[in-house]
């Protein structure tokens, strides 16, 4: 699990190696991933957005952005967590992901940026 705090917000993010599909005769690695967003901050907050850049080990790089995640944009109160999972598929066994989070401050009405850590994906069978 990769942790990180940025302006009081806490990103926890866990992997999973979910298996292996064909999909337009391309073998497909599919992969899941919690994240935990923690508000430690003393003001309640609002993530309005998301950016991803998602890479695999033959130098493919995509890129997300999107209102939200899954379809919510979920405020959280001080003390308060949301907690999500995804997922993504890549071209390799190997990869990681990055990003960041757009949030507004309700207390301030301030929109302020907050970054993900980046995860590693890796295959258990690929592992060395």
């Amino acid at each position: 699990m990769v942790q990180q705090i940025t302006q009081g917000i806490k990103i926890s993010v866990k992997t999973n190696f979910e298996g292996t599909f064909y999909r337009d005769n391309k073998i497909c690695f599919a992969f899941g991933y919690t994240v935990h967003i923690e508000n430690q901050s003393k003001d309640s907050v609002q993530l309005i957005s998301r950016h991803w850049e998602i890479m695999d080990a033959l130098n493919n790089i995509e890129f997300v952005d999107g209102d939200g995640v899954i379809g919510l944009k979920p405020v959280i109160p001080p003390g308060q967590s949301h907690v999500y999972s995804s997922g993504c598929l890549l071209a390799s066994p190997f990869g990681a992901m990055l990003g960041h989070y757009n949030m507004i401050n309700f207390s301030t009405t301030s929109k302020f940026k907050v970054d993900i850590p980046t995860f590693k994906l890796s295959a258990p069978f690929a592992q060395n």
